[in-house]
């Protein structure tokens, strides 16, 4: 089973605190101002979770098991 993080876009405040937490994870973009996985990454990092934990709009998530089809944000 693999992990994913997975980003509500709707809920997104684009603070980008998970983009400073873990760079190597998010990604921002700046046409819709939100936030985003970055294509690749490794969701096992381990500023992954302490990203996550700090998001004040509480999107994000890791699941673990499939990939599953549209639950992403889009990657860059």
């Amino acid at each position: 089973m693999a992990a994913q993080v997975i980003i509500d876009e709707e809920e997104c405040i684009s603070c980008e605190s998970c983009v400073e937490l873990c760079p190597s994870v998010f990604g921002f973009d700046e046409d819709t101002e939100k936030a985003f996985v970055i294509d690749g990454a490794d969701p096992n990092e381990d500023c992954n979770e302490e990203a996550i934990a700090s998001c004040p709009a509480d999107c994000m998530e890791e699941e673990w098991g499939a990939k599953t089809e549209g639950t992403l944000a889009p990657t860059k």
